[in-house]
């Protein structure tokens, strides 16, 4: 073989074969693949939960209002440009906790058997956002007691209930083949599942509990009182 067709063969492969030094179609080049994606999601993971958490003690320390971007990228060591790819404010950061479990509540939610009740549904799903939350307790408590104590934040966490009922209505009309433009009860459904959220949130905070166990029962607790508290007496006359 000639210079000339040595060159040629370089860069003229057979078909189905890949040339010299590259990766045959279809293969992920070096350093993609699932493994390498993996390592990329947990490091993002990791910065995530590193900016709350440092969030979390600055706002305990100094206030959420006397706390500053910069001040919450310097303990962790990133810039403030980092921040703003995982969040779009404070704000933002503050209320990610109600932001992912109203994401995991409704992911939750609709796959529950079809065959259940919505309520009894709701029930269970709640169930199962709240184990979920189990190894972040210590920060989701942070959160709403931050929440209580801070007005700014508390209109904005009532704003995005507010602004996201759609999600949770969407899906118990789904499960229970109706639609909610003319059919009142999911949205009705969806309301009262927020504000027992918040009484059982409320009532968490006063016992001074940590353990999902109690926020469970507390929510269970006021799902219980539903049925008697909205059909019929309430006492004997």
């Amino acid at each position: 073989m000639n210079p000339v067709e040595a060159s040629v063969s370089q860069i003229t492969a057979p078909l189905g074969t890949a040339p010299a030094g590259t990766a045959p179609p279809g293969t992920a080049p070096p350093g993609t693949g699932p493994r390498t994606e993996g390592r990329r999601e947990r490091k993002k993971q990791r910065t995530r939960d590193a900016l709350i958490e440092a969030a979390m003690e600055l706002f305990a320390a100094q206030g959420y209002e006397g706390t500053a971007v910069h001040e919450i990228t310097d303990a962790v060591d990133v810039s403030e440009r980092t921040f703003f790819r995982y969040f779009a404010s404070k704000e933002d950061l503050a209320l990610s906790f109600v932001r992912d479990g109203a994401a995991t509540f409704a992911a939750a939610l609709a796959a529950r058997p079809p065959e259940e009740e919505p309520l009894t549904a709701a029930r269970a799903a709640f169930h199962i956002s709240l184990r979920q939350l189990a190894g972040q307790l210590p920060s989701y408590l942070s959160v709403i007691r931050l929440i209580e104590a801070t007005p700014a934040l508390l209109a904005a966490h009532l704003r995005y209930v507010h602004e996201h009922d759609d999600e949770i209505i969407q899906v118990l009309a789904e499960r229970e083949g109706v639609d909610p433009a003319t059919d009142r009860r999911p949205r009705v459904l969806a309301a009262v599942i927020g504000s027992v959220v918040f009484l059982a949130n409320r009532d968490w905070l006063a016992a001074g509990r940590q353990d999902p166990e109690a926020m469970a029962a507390a929510f269970d607790g006021y799902a219980d009182a539903l049925r008697p508290a909205l059909a019929g007496r309430w006492s004997a006359r």
